[in-house]
């Protein structure tokens, strides 16, 4: 994915099982954010920081879509356990993970495996990437969010 470059649609289903897909918030500016796993210290930082900035994505009418691997159910528990006010999307075949680019090799305890990289896409309400987060820093994220679209 690049910059100003149409963002693909998809459709995921969500912490309820309502389907999602990326082309019915055409019009709106979304943040779309890649995260690891559900209940991670990192992830946890990230969504509750988005949480506790909630209010002013509203204002600025940025609709917030989080994506993992994690299921249906674990996102419901995790959403519920941190009172998250947006939408958690499934991707267990990870085929929207894939699309964006974000699924990179990782070292964990000395073994290489294939995980999620913390990356955010922000899009403009025309439906391009407005800006390309890469290697989120969790605590400063959803600031860093609102400020960026302030400029646009």
């Amino acid at each position: 994915m690049n910059l100003n470059e149409l963002s693909p649609d998809f459709s995921l289903k969500d912490q309820n099982g309502k389907a999602h897909s990326l082309s019915e918030y055409k019009g709106k500016w979304v943040l779309l954010y890649f995260y690891p796993r559900d209940f991670t210290p990192g992830c946890t930082t990230e969504a509750c920081g988005i949480r506790d900035n909630f209010d002013e994505y509203k204002k600025k009418g940025i609709v917030v879509l989080g994506v993992s691997s994690d299921s249906v159910e674990s996102h419901k528990k995790f959403a519920a356990k941190h009172e998250l006010p947006f939408t958690l999307l499934s991707d267990e075949n990870k085929k929207v993970i894939k699309m964006y680019g974000v699924e990179k090799e990782k070292n964990i305890f000395g073994k290489k495996v294939m995980g999620v990289s913390r990356t955010s896409y922000l899009i403009n309400p025309k439906g391009e990437i407005a800006k390309i987060y890469k290697n989120v820093k969790p605590p400063i994220h959803a600031s860093q969010v609102l400020e960026d679209v302030s400029k646009f």
